[in-house]
């Protein structure tokens, strides 16, 4: 066998102890999931924590006896004890089957109860560990908007707004109300709470509080298309002082965002840096949930109403063509940019679906359809929105056929 050459036999010996200054720059590591500064995102790292110990309680054993039986009967032991008619043990039987069965009554125990107790839509029992929430504090309202590629946080207590920039006071229970304006994603601050989905069309809640003052990394944690990598913000836990002085400075940036500003900045940009408006509208969050930012387009909630009060017959035809979502601006998802409109509309009620085409085109056609205002094309009343209307003593129009 040919001597090694001695700087390689050196390099080899050295190996290992050249790895120990690489794995000390891991230190420099943020592990901010195991290290929140949020009580509820260190309550769900507690259930991480003990859920992993739980499981190592089976892991490690059987790791164990599969490297212990390797060696123990690999073919040149020729001690070890040969016996091919054993085929049971009661004593193993018992260790096998029940203690998995005790971890999986413990893991499921801590887990539902954990679960449940860290549901995001359940107002905050306490603001720290030994710190009950105040009743008489009201939670910080947040409405947040996922935008493609961008987030935009609405303080209608404040009424102002941030695109990519979030802050809140340190101690003070808040409150998310999310939604999406185009596909779904995910509003994730890893130092604060677990991640919750966006979703056009509807609302989520979540339930948060910062502890520690500082600056936190949020982002998308689903992807939602090419600027996805960039869909990221700053999230500052302030003194109450210090927050009140970013709501001033806010409010003296001296921007607004109206429904036309909204529609301009949902157009997709990407790695947009944090703006600052100074007054927002106040309808704004509630017609983005309702899809009916656009002028004369019906809202979600009032197509809700006609449908609680029995719905309409064809001559709504054209109200539906305005609840369409994006009809004339696809952004290029599925048809691309060019407006998509509804050929034929019927019904069990016409005998013919050419009886039906003649009804539709007698309203128009279908671009006046996409620029009428709600409601007109058959002199039809907006739904009343009142709370007598839905009483149980109001008439009901009856239901057309489907």
């Amino acid at each position: 066998m040919p001597p090694q050459h001695p700087i390689r036999s050196t390099a080899r010996r050295l190996a290992p102890w050249i790895a120990l200054p690489a794995l000390a720059l891991l230190a420099g590591c943020n592990a901010v999931v195991l290290a929140p500064s949020g009580d509820v995102a260190a309550q769900q790292r507690d259930l991480l924590v003990i859920s992993t110990i739980l499981m190592l309680f089976i892991i490690i054993p059987v790791i164990a006896l599969v490297v212990i039986f390797a060696w123990k009967y690999r073919q040149s032991n020729k001690d070890a004890k040969y016996e091919p008619d054993w085929d049971h043990s009661t004593y193993l039987e018992v260790a096998i089957w029940g203690a998995p069965l005790l971890i999986i009554i413990c893991l499921g125990a801590v887990t539902w109860a954990g679960t449940h107790l860290l549901d995001p839509y359940r107002p905050l029992d306490r603001i720290a560990a030994g710190r009950p929430a105040e009743k008489t504090v009201k939670p910080l309202q947040v409405n947040v908007v996922a935008l493609d590629w961008k987030w935009l946080f609405i303080y209608p207590e404040y009424g102002i707004a941030t695109v990519n920039e979030l802050a809140a006071p340190v101690d003070r229970p808040i409150q998310f109300t999310i939604t999406s304006s185009s596909v779904m994603n995910s509003f994730y601050v890893p130092a604060l709470a677990g991640q919750i989905y966006a979703m056009p069309g509807m609302q989520t809640t979540l339930y948060g509080v910062i502890n520690k003052a500082g600056e936190y990394e949020g982002f998308s944690a689903n992807y939602s298309g090419s600027g996805f990598s960039g869909m990221r913000f700053k999230f500052h836990g302030q003194s109450q002082a210090g927050f009140d002085q970013w709501v001033s400075q806010v409010k003296s940036s001296g921007f607004a965002l109206d429904r036309d500003g909204y529609r301009r900045l949902e157009a997709p940009s990407e790695n947009v840096p944090a703006m600052r408006f100074a007054q927002v509208d106040s309808g704004l969050f509630s017609a983005i949930v309702n899809m009916c930012v656009e002028p004369g387009k019906m809202c979600m909630h009032e197509m809700e109403a006609i449908d609680a009060k029995g719905g309409l017959d064809m001559e709504s035809a054209h109200s539906m063509l305005a609840l369409t979502y994006d009809k004339t601006e696809r952004r290029g998802a599925v048809f691309g940019p060019t407006p998509t409109y509804v050929a034929t509309l019927c019904s069990p009620t016409d005998p013919e679906p050419a009886k039906a085409q003649t009804r539709l085109a007698s309203l128009g056609s279908p671009a006046d359809l996409a620029r009428s205002a709600p409601m007109m094309g058959a002199g039809l009343p907006r739904p009343d929105m009142s709370p007598a209307a839905f009483s149980p003593a109001a008439p009901s129009a009856p239901r057309a056929a489907s």
